[in-house]
């Protein structure tokens, strides 16, 4: 259903970009690569009553995805601030629209949409969970374990975590790392709630191999195949006991209506900036709902910014599995924000103040820049 209670809206005077180079406290391998600092794009919007935040989550290059920083940096810079900003005045309800005409580039207006919420909701003096229709105040925080040495070296990572508290081990896989890794990590700790993620590095003739999964008795295996796989993901889930989750193939609502309808996913991780926003998380989130398919908030390793908002996203009814809402300290030893996310018996609070409910470290923020654009009308 729709945002109960729209946002005002505001006068845009522009927005500044930036991007950051921020160190990871380890390097995070994936099927796709290896990442040791992570390089991300903040926008700002520049209004008349404040100023709002936004996190666009590329990466430096296009191998989770097909949109990447300079790419992202370019067609915001050149085609959608110019939209948003011949706009003057607008409602966050209405960046979406604004932005339409342009194909693609779901990341950078998902940050944009964000820096436009956060500056009207900060204005109004409300929270962002409120706003999106959130039921909790703390969310259950799970974690992204990235490929390690062998599968001895994995258990240990993974002891590591459990004892911070975390509720729920995520590990990830590639071909020739995922029976061994899983069987080592549900050897060693017997019955915790676990699932594995494999960033589309399988194909339908690995089908005997991803079954041999099923006896780990397993929450769920993130996107086995390619992100435009999904009838071969129906194909899939039919031959599996593993209930089989869409991240990458699921970039819209509409997306997610053709996955259920085909029986491609039992399950749906949903990323903001992915499907391009907040609003259409929510969008998909009550689609998914309604079906009865369980919905779980993923992470791009986001700063204190997108991992806020996250936050708040993962606070609504419908996400009924925990989500990859961790500490900010799984990945950064010095976040931008004033007060990074913390565990706290397991879990994650949901910021309470306005808007977003962080505040910008102006220090850390310059120190981790490296590019800089103010756009103004």
């Amino acid at each position: 259903m729709p945002i109960a209670r729209p946002a005002p809206a505001v006068t845009l005077d522009g927005f500044e970009l930036r991007v950051l180079q921020i160190p990871l406290v380890a390097p995070f391998t994936t099927s796709f690569g290896t990442e040791a600092v992570r390089e991300v794009i903040i926008a700002r919007a520049l209004t008349a009553d404040g100023d709002g935040w936004g996190e666009v989550v590329t990466s430096a290059a296009p191998l989770y995805s097909s949109e990447y920083t300079q790419g992202a940096w370019d067609a915001a810079l050149r085609f959608l601030i110019p939209a948003l900003l011949a706009e003057r005045t607008l409602a966050p309800e209405q960046v979406a629209g604004a932005l339409h005409p342009f194909v693609g580039h779901r990341m950078a207006k998902a940050g944009l949409e964000l820096a436009v919420l956060d500056a009207a909701l900060r204005a109004a003096g409300r929270p962002l969970g409120e706003y999106l229709g959130a039921v909790r105040d703390r969310v259950p925080s799970g974690v992204s374990v990235g490929i390690q040495r062998d599968p001895a070296a994995l258990v240990e990572v993974v002891r590591g975590y459990l004892d911070e508290g975390y509720v729920r081990i995520k590990i990830k896989i590639k071909p020739g790392r995922d029976v061994a890794d899983t069987a080592a990590v549900r050897d060693a700790f017997g019955g915790i709630p676990l699932q594995v993620d494999a960033n589309s590095a399988y194909t339908l003739a690995d089908a005997d191999t991803l079954a041999e999964l099923d006896r780990f008795d397993l929450l769920l295996i993130e996107q086995p195949l390619q992100e435009d796989d999904i009838v071969d993901h129906a194909t899939l889930a039919r031959r599996l006991r593993t209930p089989v989750c869409l991240d990458e193939s699921i970039v819209s609502r509409k997306a997610a209506v053709d996955a259920l309808a085909l029986g491609s996913a039992s399950v749906v991780n949903i990323k903001a900036g992915r499907v391009g926003g907040y609003l259409e998380a929510v969008a998909i989130q009550d689609l998914c709902q309604a079906a009865g398919i369980p919905v779980w908030c993923g992470g791009m390793l986001e700063t204190g910014i997108g991992r806020a908002a996250n936050a708040a996203l993962a606070a609504l009814p419908g996400f009924s599995l925990p989500g990859d809402v961790s500490a900010s300290s799984r990945f950064y030893a010095r976040d931008i924000v004033t007060e990074p996310a913390v565990l706290e018996d397991g879990h994650v609070r949901v910021p309470t103040g306005a808007g977003l409910g962080v505040e910008i470290d102006p220090v850390a923020l310059e120190d981790f820049t490296v590019a800089r654009e103010i756009v103004r009308r």
